[in-house]
């Protein structure tokens, strides 16, 4: 299935699917100890699941401050945070 990106309300919790919708572009930022955007599975107007990866990138980019996986620098980022 086809992931798109989801842009963080800024208000409600990052782990609930409502706190999020779709973004029609790639976000501007990238790194922060807020949350930005997750690329998740596209599930419509908000994101069809929080998956257990994306939940562990979104506490990794809390206390980080850096966009998630971290692993290394080629890897695909799936959480981005703004400052």
């Amino acid at each position: 299935m086809a992931r798109a990106w989801y842009a963080y309300n800024g208000v409600g919790d990052p782990l609930v699917l409502g706190s999020y919708l779709l973004a029609t572009v790639k976000p501007g930022c990238i790194n922060g100890s807020r949350i930005c955007a997750i690329y998740e599975l596209n599930g419509g107007t908000t994101p069809q699941i929080l998956s257990q990866n994306i939940r562990s990138y979104i506490a990794n980019t809390q206390v980080l401050l850096v966009a998630q996986p971290d692993s290394n620098p080629g890897i695909k980022k799936y959480v981005y945070g703004k400052a």
